[in-house]
């Protein structure tokens, strides 16, 4: 069966894509960033340090099984062949990028996105399990994800798997999926869920009664550079992901920026104003939460909408995102410190659904909106019970959440021995005449 042709790209627009893919680890950047600001103080660096290791262990997964898992447009794959057409699978690569020309060619320039981009999604959940989650738990459990679940959904979408192939039953092109809204952020924010489920919430962050307790983030700051930074790696996954997945030519990439710069903002301003509707004064945080779900929903349609379009998009994912925050942790007592199942699975899901219903490719393209649904149909029904599952058994065999001293004390102290910031500790000593 056929799938999306691999891109033609030009010297100009090789050096165009490596430029942006340069930016992208400044989406890390802040992603890290924001799950530090809006955690308690006294797990401060050690939400830094295992951003560190997340990004760390997912390349070099990846590098080792998870493009072979993946792999790319039209190169070697795993065919299963129902009522005699042929489903793509799962890739059939070497291990260790062997067999791949890294020389600029298009599937090499994607293997390279892919280990930042299976970085970014490895973060998000770091943001759900904040100030109690282990660090050998989260090394372990990005391993799972970088090498297992990532790769097969990814492959699925963008590697010419079987959801890229219903282009061929007639649902428009196919699953499309630009910069990632489904195969980075949703799955990211489904495993996000999954921890928070295994972890529990925080002690304090419950009444006998089941009302949630404000436990605000320690540094609003933070959290704020964090979206400035955000913004400025997301045009170049965007714009990468485009040209790299959907054939678009480096031309397009103009249409990419504006959509996706009008998306974050106008989420941001909806969240603004939801924020301010609900508690009488804007939320920093949800207000940022609002900024990164626009992005989050921005990516996906990001080559195929109009700039109207986009607005929309943004405009309902700073509406959704907030509002789901307060579902999750008040109605369904989900304790997400930095709201990453809301902003990049609801987000995400939301700008999957996006392109059903706002994609122009240039024209509307019939089906589309099925094979948009197909691909949240298994996100939902595949994806989130595989990274569930994974969690739980290593749960069994490594705990993932720390004791209750862990807790008392701050992951910082605990697990690192050191808090990020011993100014603020003042030693009696230290002002005693001697």
């Amino acid at each position: 069966m056929t799938s999306v042709p691999i891109p033609a790209l030009s010297e100009a627009g090789r050096a165009l894509c490596i430029l942006f893919i340069l930016l992208v680890p400044l989406t890390g950047a802040g992603l890290a960033l924001i799950n530090t600001g809006l955690g308690r103080s006294r797990s401060a660096a050690h939400s830094m340090l295992v951003s560190l290791c997340v990004v760390a262990v997912a390349g070099l997964v990846y590098f080792a099984c998870g493009f072979a898992w993946q792999g790319y447009i039209e190169r070697p794959a795993h065919v299963l062949t129902i009522a005699g057409k042929g489903w793509n699978w799962i890739a059939k690569e070497p291990f260790f990028f062997r067999g791949l020309r890294l020389d600029g060619s298009p599937d090499s320039l994607a293997a390279w996105l892919q280990m930042l981009s299976v970085g970014l999604a490895a973060l998000i959940p770091l943001g759900s399990g904040a100030d109690r989650w282990r660090l050998p738990a989260i090394c372990a459990s990005t391993a799972l994800l970088a090498g297992c679940t990532y790769p097969l959904f990814a492959h699925w979408v963008w590697g010419g798997g079987w959801l890229a192939q219903l282009s061929a039953c007639g649902l428009g092109r196919g699953f499309v999926d630009a910069g990632g809204s489904g195969s980075i952020h949703a799955v990211g924010g489904l495993t996000a869920l999954s921890i928070a489920w295994i972890l529990g919430p925080r002690h304090g962050k419950y009444s006998p009664e089941g009302v949630p307790a404000a436990i605000p983030g320690h540094n609003a700051v933070l959290v704020l550079i964090g979206c400035a930074l955000t913004v400025v790696g997301w045009l170049g996954l965007n714009c990468a992901g485009a040209v790299l997945f959907t054939g678009l030519a480096p031309a397009g990439v103009v249409l990419v920026g504006v959509n996706t710069t009008i998306s974050a903002a106008v989420a941001a301003l909806a969240a603004v104003m939801i924020t301010r509707m609900r508690f009488g004064k804007p939320d920093a945080s949800l207000v940022a939460n609002g900024w990164v779900g626009g992005l989050v929903a921005s990516s996906a349609a990001c080559a195929s909408v109009t700039p109207a379009a986009a607005l929309v998009i943004g405009l309902v994912a700073g509406v959704l995102v907030p509002l789901s925050v307060e579902l999750f942790e008040v109605r369904l007592a989900v304790d997400d410190p930095a709201g990453a199942v809301s902003v990049h699975a609801i987000g995400g899901i939301w700008g999957v659904l996006a392109v059903g219903l706002f994609a122009r490719f240039p024209q509307p393209v019939a089906g589309q909106w099925i094979a948009q649904v197909a691909g949240i149909a298994t996100l939902l029904g595949f994806v989130l019970p595989l990274t569930y599952g994974l969690n739980w058994l290593l749960n069994r065999l490594l705990p993932q959440r720390v004791p209750l001293e862990g807790e008392r004390l701050g992951m910082d102290v605990y697990e690192l021995g050191a808090t990020a910031y011993p100014e603020f500790v003042t030693h009696t000593e230290d002002f005693m005449p001697r």
